[in-house]
């Protein structure tokens, strides 16, 4: 069975902020990764092309990869972009419409740092990147309401396709956390895929609204990043962060059930009413 690593970066810079800097990664300690796939005989392709490929419709390469970014900050364009040019690689962006550096009147949530403007993701779109989705606002989507997800999702879907002229299909969740009801709500959006975390390989047969990818930092250790592409001991080498999901996974679900409880019995509503 071919595994797949689908590999998640969010900032790439030598001077990340405090908000930032947990998931940031080093330009040069991004080079050096992409090194080791270019000598390992990867093939980085898109997510789009990946789940192509998985599905037969597309060819397949012997070793792809895919190479992820989520939120759009603007260090995308200035540090990994000139990196990924250089090795003539690929990647899917995972852009927050309201986060957009000149959102304008549509600006939604905190930027936690700079981000790209929308020439810049058009930029990306014309050296061979891909655009995903990411929500309008970047909120816990398994938080919200119907309307609202609903609302989070085809804003961010609409804004995107309208700035950048194509199609999106592909997405991440905020977080990385989603729900059934939430996979629904994306799917009727017009995603055809989209990504979890999970840190595990991404195989064949795998639920095309929750694929798995592996988290990756500066505390990414070279051994590490070696042994997360080779898929040697995955469970092992994440043992840490699949703990912290599958328990924060737990607390998400409960809050979410408490919430529904206190908004149906609030005051003035009678139990067991609309």
């Amino acid at each position: 069975m071919i595994r797949v690593p689908i590999l998640m970066y969010h900032s790439v810079s030598d001077h990340p902020n405090d908000e930032t800097r947990p998931l940031a990664v080093s330009p040069g300690r991004f080079a050096e990764q992409l090194g080791v796939l270019r000598d390992r005989g990867f093939t980085p392709m898109t997510l789009s092309d990946l789940v192509a490929g998985m599905h037969r419709t597309a060819t397949m390469p012997g070793r792809p990869v895919a190479i992820t970014f989520d939120d759009g900050y603007a260090d995308f364009h200035s540090q990994a972009l000139p990196i990924l040019e250089r090795f003539g690689y690929p990647a899917t962006v995972f852009v927050t419409s309201g986060w957009v550096q000149d959102s304008g009147p549509v600006s939604a949530g905190r930027r936690p740092a700079p981000m790209l403007a929308w020439s810049q993701v058009r930029e990306a779109v014309s050296c061979g990147m891909e655009i995903g989705g990411h929500s309008h606002s970047h909120p816990q989507l398994d938080q919200l309401p119907d309307r609202e997800l609903r609302n989070e999702l085809r804003t961010n879907k609409a804004l995107l396709e309208d700035r950048i002229g194509r199609p999106v299909a592909t997405m991440a969740y905020p977080y990385g956390y989603s729900s059934a009801r939430v996979r629904r709500e994306v799917r009727r959006a017009g995603y055809w895929t989209a990504c979890a975390v999970a840190n595990d390989a991404f195989r064949e047969g795998d639920e095309m609204l929750a694929l798995p990818r592996l988290t990756v930092t500066e505390q990414t250790s070279m051994v590490k990043f070696g042994g997360a592409i080779d898929g040697r001991g995955l469970p092992v080498l994440y043992m840490r962060e699949r703990a912290l999901t599958k328990g924060y996974a737990l607390v998400r679900r409960t809050r979410y059930a408490l919430r529904r409880i206190s908004s149906h019995y609030a005051p003035g509503r009678m139990p067991g009413g609309d």
